[in-house]
């Protein structure tokens, strides 16, 4: 009943419930004037894409759910949403569907 267990980059992390996970874009590295910027300085961006989701919210009646958001779309939420997790080298965020304020179309 799992809505996605594994998406395109083939990630070994399956979230539960009402969870996703979402792969963080990259942030700038050079500012419009064209300063190059330390990864001290970068500040981590707020959007992302869906790359796997969980079950869905288990409701009153026993039910799951159905998820708005689906695997690949890219999204906007919070900068202190989710928790991050490394599998395989790569950084992912492990956010409440909740967390996520819009989709980027």
């Amino acid at each position: 009943m799992a809505a996605a267990t594994k998406s395109a980059t083939k990630i070994r992390l399956q979230p539960l419930g009402e969870r996703i996970v979402v792969q963080r874009e990259e942030s700038e590295t050079t500012t419009a004037g064209g300063i190059v910027l330390p990864d001290s300085a970068k500040e981590k961006p707020a959007r992302g894409t869906v790359v796997a989701l969980g079950t869905g919210k288990l409701l009153d009646d026993g039910s799951r759910a159905d998820f708005q958001l689906a695997t690949g779309d890219r999204v906007l939420f919070s900068s202190y949403a989710g928790e991050t997790v490394e599998v395989d080298d790569a950084e992912y965020l492990l956010m409440r569907e909740d967390d996520v304020l819009a989709v980027i179309e």
